[in-house]
């Protein structure tokens, strides 16, 4: 069977490229296409696969401006030639579902969520951008949600990553689909005795708008209370400016360097209303509890009193009344790690393996219940003027007007 993986763009190992590393593993023979590559980025396993890219690739500076190519990416898919392949499983944030499959072939889309900037977030970011972007944004978004829509036609089966993704699916595509949880790799990170537990508070992540960390940087000013920042990205500096002295932002870190942090923080605070969130089933794996914004995938992974609690509202007051409540309860680590061990990646692998197994068997026993036999049986047929044929040899329109002229 050959297999095409589709994944938006490969360009740094989120929680999108680990869940491409695990298709790999249950389908190794697969190839992966993509609008932008930079090998220098991803995992040895990724590096190892026919990765292919389409035409985005070549445009300048693409590696580090893709996402000013979204206008062409809808074109770019349908660039990709996928003839010979019998499944071909995309990996959809951006752009990516919109390829044109083989008429024999399965497509299964795994759904991180419908593309965030042009559905359920798009006044949020039109409003964070610049001004030209303000002004292009209408035309431009309204043009790639048509093609979002029409491409959604093109994808047999949907998968989503989390509930709250399966009901955006739902709303935007008309389409019902399966929910399997991305993978966690829980036993990489490690967890620590009660004593080498800090008093510090930890955010993880990508430093862009909708996490809100700006928010959780104010509630920290006003308790006063330690809090360390791990990530980089566009609003860095920005937020470098906001903190006030109990706060740390030394911007993108190792592995190794979370995985200690995780072990040792009081606790990992998370803003964002995210589509699944891997970062709060990190920490749990390190045993570590999540004070976290209440909607969204953190719901479903966070569980109130056992490996966390809620904030209901993205304000710097309903953060500062959970910090303060968090402080009274009491938290067991090896509950909260087994909590994380329920997104694991062997479940992963076994769950979606299934899924499309069983998608692949139903395509295929809908083809046989239509597929004419190899031979028909040997009945004779009276045809006018007292011509006869079998139904197992017919015989050739020349032949037949032959015998009718005879």
């Amino acid at each position: 069977m050959r297999v095409a993986i589709i994944h938006y763009w490969l360009v740094g190992m989120r929680g999108g490229e680990k869940v491409i590393e695990e298709l790999c593993r249950i389908y190794p023979q697969a190839d992966i296409f993509t609008h932008v590559y930079d090998p220098s980025a991803v995992s040895d396993l990724i590096r190892s696969k026919n990765v292919k890219t389409s035409f985005i690739s070549r445009l300048p500076a693409a590696r580090k401006r893709y996402k000013s190519y979204l206008p062409l990416m809808p074109m770019a898919l349908e660039q990709l030639d996928l003839r010979g392949y019998d499944l071909i499983i995309s990996s959809e944030a951006g752009p990516s579902k919109g390829i044109i499959p083989p008429a024999s072939a399965l497509h299964v889309c795994y759904c991180h969520s419908p593309m965030r900037y042009i559905w359920n977030m798009y006044h949020d970011y039109r409003d964070a951008a610049s001004k030209l972007t303000r002004f292009l944004m209408p035309p431009l978004s309204h043009y790639i949600r048509t093609c979002d829509v029409i491409s959604a036609g093109r994808v047999h089966h949907f998968v989503a990553n989390s509930q709250c993704v399966s009901e955006r699916i739902e709303t935007y595509y008309g389409r019902s689909s399966t929910v399997i949880y991305p993978p966690v790799d829980a036993t990489a990170f490690e967890t620590v005795k009660p004593n080498e537990v800090g008093d510090t508070y930890l955010m993880v992540g990508e430093l862009v708008g909708y996490k809100r960390t700006e928010l959780v940087i104010e509630a920290f000013n006003r308790l006063g209370w330690k809090l360390l920042v791990l990530g980089g990205g566009e609003m860095l500096q920005k937020l470098r400016s906001l903190a006030g002295p109990s706060i740390t932002l030394p911007g993108p870190q190792p592995f190794s360097e979370l995985r200690h942090h995780y072990a040792r923080c009081r606790a990992l605070v998370f803003a964002a209303e995210e589509d699944f969130g891997m970062v709060p089933v990190e920490a749990m794996a390190g045993g570590r509890p999540v004070v976290a914004f209440g909607r969204g995938g953190a719901t479903e992974t966070v569980v109130e009193g056992v490996s966390g609690t809620f904030f209901r509202e993205q304000t710097v007051e309903s953060i500062v009344e959970a910090l303060v409540r968090f402080e009274t309860m009491q938290f067991d680590s090896e509950a909260i790690v087994r909590r994380s061990r329920d997104f694991g990646a062997e479940r992963f692998r076994e769950e979606f393996g299934s899924l499309v197994e069983n998608l692949l068997d139903s395509r295929r026993r809908s083809r046989k219940r239509f597929d004419l036999p190899f031979s028909l049986p040997n009945t004779t047929l009276s045809g006018a003027g007292g011509v006869t044929q079998t139904a197992s040899g017919f015989q050739s329109e020349k032949r037949i007007s032959r015998a009718r002229a005879t």
